[in-house]
């Protein structure tokens, strides 16, 4: 099929001129007018809330010089209407601002309304009240649920009709998302799953927004939706509709991380190797998620587990940095795949097999051909002629060569720089070599010694339903009154609680017995058991759960609970007799949050508090249930922040009021789970695959925006929920120590170390080097040229150099390939 029939045309991100009059594409009677010169999009999510707004201009700028032609999001429902009827658009949660930040950039914008997002956010974007309706099931048949889910996307719509960003109003939003991954699950669903998928339908058809409509993951997807795929993979994905262009629309960047799971990586190589393969295969529109992840401040991470860092291995860190060598990897990958988009949209497709596992495709209007050699072997490379050339292809890799004669790129030749990131030391003046604390306890008695809470109820109700996703803190409380004579009171009895909250406290009156909580990669329900000493008389139970995001995705997720589930018993084995109180029906007390967030101790005007003292000296660690306090100066420079809390065990932190996020540091990655073979780019990808820093926290580093800083005092104040040590707590800022460069001969390659000095040439070798950026080595085979000498002529004192990698410059070396190895040091600059 000729890939001229789309239904949708971009523009060049080198040429942003809307031509409002130049095309009228049409589908189903919805027109989108846009350039008519480019008919392939490649696009990247930036999803808004997991960035300031400062950021935005700088992190869509950076999409665009990598080559972007859209920028992809969703709408969190949550976030926007946290309280029925109740609406916020501020701040980070400015729509229509980052909209607008994308169309000034010259971008389109793709809105995926959803409004369920999955996106490993709380509860998959749905607001917790929703869940609370009398009568309402999620995302089915179902009357409750399909007025809000309305009432949301037209509210939706409705904002982004009236400022005109429609592409058929002359705006750049070429497309819009309703539902979501809706056909991995429908079948749990039924009939109604059916009827609810074509309500969808018809109700996004109604809004009339004049441009089309995508269904990802929904195969067969409901007229006149649009179907699309995600995954590692999709150039064997074909809609069912042979009319439906082939669309990418979540090509995964590497992956999320949970508390107590490892770094996952995907590699340049086999990311690029994946849009290479889908544009091979007739692929017109891929979208990178995630392009920039970002950071889950607040109580936004989903799960449950999910990390504060949403960093997912992105082109652009989570810090707004150029992750490289990936950002330039498939910058320079899209330059080509632009070069020859006319070609790809209007050529015949012809496909050859020159051997066992290299093919090769040909796209040849009558002016030209361009052509794609692919090698699907994972482990052997391949010396092909085509067309009288000889090529070399390595294993689990795709040349493209734009005139069917020369390569201009190969997915596994990488030969964009890496950049080493470092964390340095806070370089504010007359700051401190270590942080002054103040602290205060977290007022518990009143619910671990006094049972006193706000709601009372005769059974154990589930935490979703009781806090309403108010707090991450609900305290369960009941007291058990035994005579003299009960046998509960002949030895030590256990206490045991089900679970699966994600996190439990628990107090016998007054009294600290233990916490639990399930561990990495485990079903989150577990049972608590603590052996306990109980009194005649009243006994007084306190438990304190916690949970760390709710589920996000899969069939029915929204019913899973959370919290303490029955039973919750008191058992005591004596002899051969067990005896158990079932304390499931009991007078159950409910207490939501906790004193120091419900009185904002984290709040910078808590300071005129009188009733709020905080104690310097001494400052107690290893202390559960702990409020930490401390001011600080910002880094000086421009450079991302991070707060290192090593030393801490499990929290929330805020840097002047503005939450970072849960922090957990003393979760360590499980060291199983790196026991795998070295990473190889070769071979299909999966989230097991790449793994690092097994035995290390999960997460050490919080993301401070710039944004929450102020010139002069800036306060941290810590809630430590476990028990740690604030006094390894500093600052740092995030920036490049060195870059490397590890490519074969015949290209121009560039050092750059962003807008610093190269200050010295650490290793160079040209020849057959080994080892990776920041350990490289040398071999037997090398040039006898001293290769760092060339290089510290050309490059130090400078920002960048680029310089081509020739056995001209660099010196005859006899090996059958030929590759160039350097590390440049980035200059440290003092203050």
């Amino acid at each position: 099929m000729k890939i001229f029939n789309l239904l949708f045309s971009v523009l060049i991100f080198a040429s942003v001129i809307f031509h409002v009059n130049a095309l009228n594409v049409t589908h189903d009677s919805r027109s989108i007018i846009i350039d008519e010169n480019h008919r392939i999009i490649l696009s990247g999510s930036i999803h808004y809330p997991r960035s300031t707004a400062q950021m935005w201009p700088d992190l869509i700028r950076k999409a665009k010089e990598g080559g972007l032609d859209a920028v992809e999001t969703y709408v969190f429902w949550n976030a926007h209407e946290p309280v029925r009827r109740q609406y916020d658009f501020s701040g980070n949660l400015d729509l229509v601002r980052f909209l607008k930040t994308i169309r000034d950039q010259g971008l389109y914008a793709i809105l995926r309304i959803g409004p369920y997002a999955c996106a490993e956010w709380n509860y998959g974007g749905f607001p917790m009240w929703l869940h609370n309706m009398p009568g309402v099931s999620f995302r089915t048949k179902n009357d409750v649920f399909m007025n809000e889910m309305k009432n949301f996307t037209s509210l939706i719509v409705d904002m982004v009709k009236r400022e005109r960003l429609f592409a058929s109003q002359g705006g750049h939003i070429i497309l819009a998302q309703i539902e979501n991954e809706y056909g991995n699950v429908m079948e749990s669903y039924g009939e109604d799953g059916k009827s609810y998928i074509n309500w969808c339908a018809q109700m996004a058809d109604s809004l009339d927004i004049g441009v089309p409509w995508i269904m990802c993951q929904q195969a067969g997807a409901p007229k006149p939706m649009l179907e699309t795929c995600n995954g590692w993979y999709c150039d064997q994905y074909k809609p069912k509709d042979p009319n439906t262009p082939k669309m990418w629309t979540e090509n995964w960047t590497g992956w999320f991380k949970s508390w107590g799971g490892a770094d996952p990586l995907r590699t340049a190589e086999d990311l690029a190797y994946s849009v290479a393969r889908f544009f091979q295969m007739g692929g017109t529109l891929q979208n990178y998620y995630m392009y920039h992840g970002g950071t889950n401040f607040g109580r936004t991470s989903g799960g449950p587990y999910m990390t504060t860092t949403y960093d997912y291995n992105a082109p652009l860190d989570e810090y707004g940095n150029l992750n490289q060598p990936k950002w330039g990897h498939l910058k320079q990958l899209h330059d080509v795949l632009h070069s020859i988009e006319y070609t790809l949209t209007h050529g015949d497709v012809n496909t050859q097999k020159i051997d066992n596992s290299v093919t090769v495709t040909i796209y040849q209007t009558n002016d030209k051909s361009s052509c794609f050699l692919s090698n699907t072997n994972t482990t052997t490379d391949a010396k092909v002629n085509f067309g009288g050339i000889n090529y070399f292809v390595p294993a689990w890799s795709i040349s493209i060569l734009p005139d069917c004669r020369e390569e201009a790129y190969n997915t596994a030749k990488i030969y964009a720089q890496t950049s080493m990131m470092i964390k340095k030391s806070n370089k504010a003046e007359d700051e401190p070599d270590s942080l002054k604390w103040e602290w205060r306890p977290e007022l518990i008695e009143s619910a671990s010694v006094h049972g006193k809470g706000d709601v009372s109820v005769n059974k154990i109700v589930d935490q979703k339903d009781m806090a309403n996703d108010a707090s991450d803190y609900l305290w369960y409380m009941t007291s058990v009154v035994l005579a003299k004579d009960d046998p509960m009171l002949n030895g030590i009895a256990t206490l045991r609680v089900a679970d699966t909250g994600h996190v439990l406290h628990a107090f016998v009156n007054g009294k600290y017995i233990g916490s639990e909580w399930a561990k990495y990669g485990e079903n989150v329900a577990y049972v608590f058991e603590k052996n306990i000493k109980l009194s005649p008389g009243k006994n007084l139970i306190s438990l304190l759960s916690v949970t760390v995001g709710f589920k996000n995705y899969g069939a029915k997720f929204d019913l899973v609970g959370a919290g303490i589930s029955s039973p919750v018993e008191l058992v005591l084995n004596e002899g051969n007799q067990t005896f158990v109180k079932d304390l499931s029906s009991n007078k159950w007390t409910y207490k939501t949050g906790l004193d120091g967030i419900s009185n904002k101790f984290f709040d910078t005007d808590c300071a005129s508090k009188p009733s709020l003292k905080w104690v310097s000296d001494p400052v107690p660690i290893n202390r559960n249930f702990t409020w930490y306090k401390t001011t600080f100066k910002a880094p000086l420079g421009n450079k991302p922040v991070v707060v290192d809390l090593v030393g801490l065990g499990k929290g929330m932190a805020w840097v002047n009021g503005h939450s970072l996020g849960r922090y957990w540091p003393s979760y360590i990655a499980d060291e199983q789970l790196c026991k795998t073979k070295p990473c190889d780019y070769r071979g299909s990808y999966s989230d097991k695959k790449c793994l690092s820093k097994c035995g290390e926290p999960t997460q050490r580093w919080y993301h401070v925006p710039r944004s929450f800083l102020n010139d002069g005092e800036n306060t941290l104040v810590l809630f430590e929920e476990f028990g740690g040590n604030p006094s390894w707590v500093q600052f740092q800022t995030v920036e490049v120590g060195s870059v490397c460069v590890n490519a074969y001969e015949g290209k121009v390659v560039e050092l750059s170390c962003h807008n610093r000095p190269i200050s010295k040439i650490k290793f160079s070798s040209f020849g057959h080097p080994q080892g990776v950026c920041g350990s490289f080595k040398k071999s037997e085979c090398e040039s006898e040229v001293d290769a760092i000498s060339i290089l510290e002529k050309e490059c130090v004192g400078k920002e960048s150099c680029s310089f081509k990698i020739s056995e001209d410059k660099f010196g005859k070396a006899d090996c059958e390939t030929k590759r160039l190895a350097v590390e440049a040091v980035c200059e440290d600059f003092t203050f």
